[in-house]
């Protein structure tokens, strides 16, 4: 047994008080005159032993009142498992899970309402100067400095569903990094939370030695759920009234098969498909949507699903934009090419612009979905560095050489990009061989393929280089599988280089029959465009169009009354807005410069949630090696456990309530303990 304040223990010096009183007993006795004193020596014999009885019985009450009471202030107590300091001031974070899974249901209310009442029973087992730090999934600022009790209890009263989700070794290294500033204090750390999988880390928990980490785990009751976890639009360009594909990946995340559930889309306020769907338990399925009827201009759109009783993740939002016109830039040596523009003036929807190669603007270069380069003699190193950086960041390049083209500047643009370059001009008649039918190029462009098909004629061409491990997807094949038309992903963009100079001297390519349909599939397929959406609780990048900004027009993210102001930087061709923790509901916002809108952009909630599987006892113990405890929430309250563990067993009630049956003896010694009964023996 130890003593939390063992100073107290000088107070039994005290016990001498009732000793001194009862040795020397100062009450002044009366005399009485009594005739005949014959017949009471029996009796005083007989009351002398029955007072020293009581005087003694009272004499030990009163040592054992105060002996008691002594002892309670000292604080005695069994040391528990954390007690060893037991006296020392404490600094205590309480982790209070506040992510979507909380929403839960279990007998006692949602896990967060439960996770809030144990997180202020944990705070009353400890002293009334320990203080406290309250942390959330959200990682906010003002959770990272320490509370009074009180203080403690009204941030918890405060605390909401967020849609951050975090790892446990992310949460301890956070209420670590606090804590590591009072190491004079007891450092104690619990983590409330139903402990998702998702949270599992892909080793173990590291933490310092000296923290004391207790883990409650708060129990909800099984649900099925499904949910959508991302979408793909099948066409790279969108046009109005085209029709469109939509691929939905939907998750079931439960271990029981679901049957039709419903799902909606809804562009723009009005609904443009509509189906039924069943999962199997714990798997992935892929389905398609249709629709068209789209005008120009930015989509609203919204996936809805039917599925309780969990509705966080019902609703998948995304947008895109469909173009009136899509941007062609048309770069060459100085001498307009009838071919290419015979073929975007074919149709409406393509906008070509052309300029020379010396009166590019470099910073508008990322409006153009698609750049053809043609018939440049040579390259400057300031249109190659800004070509580069354009198809690393999602455009598209299609690059026609020169028939006096100085290869070293057509090198020193494709070979980093790891592309095939033209090496030498080779002249020999022949012909293309073959087209590659699995490219997306050729996909959807023949009905019927014929077997002995009327293909390109060349007369020369360039031989294009065989050294890059970049792998090609070659449209067109000359004998010997050579390249004549190829393709090639690099960074986020394609490029396409031709073996030939759009120059009749070359090769009919320019009137033959194929040209513009492959030109349309190609500028088709480029597309500089936005991801259809992003994801909350991530630090995300977004490159818009460039935008001037000032003092007083700056950008904001609008939903509803909602407006938020990101962090922007301008850099070559583009505008940056930087996203971190900023944004906390889901939805679709306007990305806007005073009223103008500049892009519409979609933010879903991180679908890890969705998973409403936990870890056992057993799985967050070989996670967490160092918690001493891992307790269940719904046995009981914690202050006593908690109490118990990190201050022992606390003896000082036991020491009050002896203390107070001891006083009540004294008290019924004194007024029914009597010693005047006589007994007196007469001889006969």
């Amino acid at each position: 047994m130890h003593f939390l304040y063992p100073v107290f223990l000088f107070a039994l010096l005290t016990l001498a008080i009732p000793i001194l009183v009862h040795l020397f007993n100062f009450r002044r006795y009366q005399k009485v005159y009594f005739s005949n004193v014959q017949f009471l020596k029996d009796v005083q014999e007989q009351q002398s032993h029955r007072r020293n009885l009581k005087e003694r019985l009272i004499l030990a009450s009163r040592l054992l009142a105060l002996a008691f009471l002594v002892f309670a202030f000292a604080r005695p107590y069994v040391p528990g498992k954390n007690s060893v300091n037991a006296g020392k001031l404490q600094a205590v974070s309480i982790f209070v899970d506040n992510s979507y899974s909380m929403q839960a249901l279990n007998r006692e209310g949602t896990l967060l309402d439960e996770a809030k009442r144990r997180a202020k029973e944990i705070a009353s087992a400890y002293n009334i100067n320990d203080s406290f730090q309250l942390l959330t999934q959200d990682f906010e600022g003002k959770h990272q400095r320490l509370l009074s009790r009180d203080e403690f209890n009204d941030a918890v009263d405060a605390v909401k569903i967020s849609p951050q989700s975090r790892t446990l070794q992310q949460i301890i290294s956070r209420q670590q990094s606090l804590l590591d500033m009072h190491r004079s204090s007891m450092r104690s750390v619990y983590l409330l939370s139903d402990f998702q999988k998702n949270m599992d880390a892909a080793q173990a928990v590291k933490a310092d030695a000296g923290l004391h980490i207790s883990l409650v785990q708060l129990k909800a009751n099984s649900l099925p759920n499904v949910a959508v976890d991302s979408v793909m639009l099948l066409n790279a360009i969108h046009r109005p009234g085209e029709s469109e594909k939509l691929v939905v990946r939907l998750h079931n995340y439960a271990d029981k098969r679901a049957e039709k559930i419903p799902m909606k889309l809804v562009i723009n306020g009005e609904q443009k498909a509509l189906g039924s769907y069943t999962v199997n338990a714990r798997s992935v399925q892929y389905d398609t949507l249709a629709f068209a009827g789209l005008k120009a201009g930015w989509q609203r759109a919204e996936l809805s699903l039917q599925d309780n009783p969990v509705t966080f993740d019902n609703q998948f939002y995304f947008s895109f934009n469909v173009r009136q016109q899509m941007p062609v830039l048309l770069v060459d040596g100085g001498a307009p090419n009838l071919y290419l523009k015979a073929v975007f003036a074919a149709d409406p929807f393509f906008a070509a612009q052309r300029v020379p190669d010396g009166n590019v603007d470099y910073a508008a270069l990322s409006t153009y979905s698609l750049i053809i380069l043609n018939d440049i003699k040579a390259i400057s190193t300031g249109l190659s560095q800004q070509l580069k950086g354009y198809v690393a960041k999602g455009g598209t390049l299609m690059v026609f050489p020169s028939a006096e083209a100085d290869l070293a500047s057509y090198r020193s643009l494709l070979q980093p990009m790891n592309v095939a370059y033209p090496e030498k001009l080779l002249t020999a008649d022949t012909k293309v061989t073959a087209l590659n039918l699995q490219s997306q190029v050729f996909k959807n462009i023949f009905e019927n393929f014929p077997q002995n098909p009327d293909l390109p004629v060349v007369k020369k061409y360039y031989q294009l280089s065989t050294s890059t491990t970049n792998r090609a997807e070659n449209l067109m094949t000359l004998p010997g599988s050579k390249p004549f038309w190829a393709g090639y992903t690099s960074g986020r963009g394609k490029v396409y280089v031709s073996a030939v100079a759009l120059n009749e001297d070359f090769s009919n390519l320019p009137r033959h029959a194929l040209f513009v349909p492959v030109m349309f599939r190609i500028a088709l397929l480029g597309g500089y465009d936005s991801p259809l959406f992003y994801t909350l609780g991530r630090d995300e990048t977004i490159e818009t169009l460039p935008v001037k900004t000032d003092e007083k027009q700056i950008l904001k993210l609008v939903n509803g009354t909602q407006s938020i102001i990101p962090d922007t930087r301008q850099q070559e061709g583009a505008t940056l807005v930087y996203l971190a923790d900023q944004l906390q509901e889901t939805g679709i916002y306007d990305l806007k410069k005073a009223d103008s809108t500049l892009s519409i952009l979609a933010f879903n909630d991180n679908r890890s949630e969705s998973d409403l599987s936990y870890l056992n006892t057993t799985q967050l113990a070989k996670l967490v090696p160092q918690a001493t405890e891992i307790m269940e929430g719904g046995k009981g309250s914690l202050k006593g456990n908690v109490t118990e563990t990190n201050f022992g067993l606390q003896l000082w009630k036991l020491c009050i309530i002896l203390a107070l049956i001891f006083l009540g003896a004294e008290i019924l010694l004194v007024r029914f303990y009597k010693t005047d009964h006589r007994s007196i023996k007469q001889p006969v």
